[in-house]
């Protein structure tokens, strides 16, 4: 993980950025989370019937692996002050998404091994799934309890774009040797 780095201002400001730019590696390096599949749902108008009936949406996966650079931002005041850490987020996925993110990240915490803390994150995906082309935003919820990680991140309901409109998903990331992939278990309707 390449982690940018510019250090100005009191002390404090430091050691909450140094936190935050530890705990946030420190969360996703000992993640383990399992995909878990998500139904999802569209009508059909049965041809004999007037009532609609369910027809299941096949879930699809999508694997590959990504580089993430971490840009810590100085503390606000209006914010939390040093106790939140901000950083700007700009990734790479390469694989089944070939796309780019830029995001937002706030994370709280010592960052030491088996503390606690957390992060939130937002980030805009750019690119191709599997061919199909557009944007998507994925929302982050991150908790490491004295040691015992807890991580989702969904595709924020009905935020995709061009043909990716309608993408419904759940996505795991795992770190192993310094390599980070995603395991993307997802939706989306057929293309018109």
């Amino acid at each position: 993980m390449k982690i940018a780095t510019t250090f100005t201002g009191a002390s404090a400001s430091l050691r909450c950025r140094l936190a935050a730019a530890c705990l946030t590696p420190l969360l996703l390096a000992t993640l383990s989370t399992q995909a878990q599949t998500r139904s999802q749902t569209t009508f059909q108008t049965n041809p004999r019937s007037s009532a609609p009936t369910k027809k299941a949406i096949p879930s699809l996966h999508a694997t590959g692996l990504f580089e993430v650079k971490i840009d810590p931002q100085p503390p606000e005041e209006k914010g939390g002050g040093a106790a939140i850490g901000r950083m700007f987020l700009d990734k790479q996925f390469h694989g089944d998404l070939e796309a780019t993110s830029k995001g937002t990240m706030l994370a709280a915490g010592t960052g030491a091994k088996n503390s606690s803390g957390g992060y939130v994150a937002l980030e805009i995906v750019t690119g191709s799934l599997k061919g199909r082309t557009g944007t998507f935003v994925l929302q982050h919820s991150a908790t490491m309890n004295r040691g015992v990680p807890q991580l989702s991140i969904i595709v924020v309901p009905d935020s995709a774009t061009g043909q990716l409109t309608g993408l419904a998903g759940k996505m795991n990331i795992n770190i192993v040797d310094g390599k980070h992939t995603y395991d993307f278990e997802y939706t989306l309707p057929e293309a018109p």
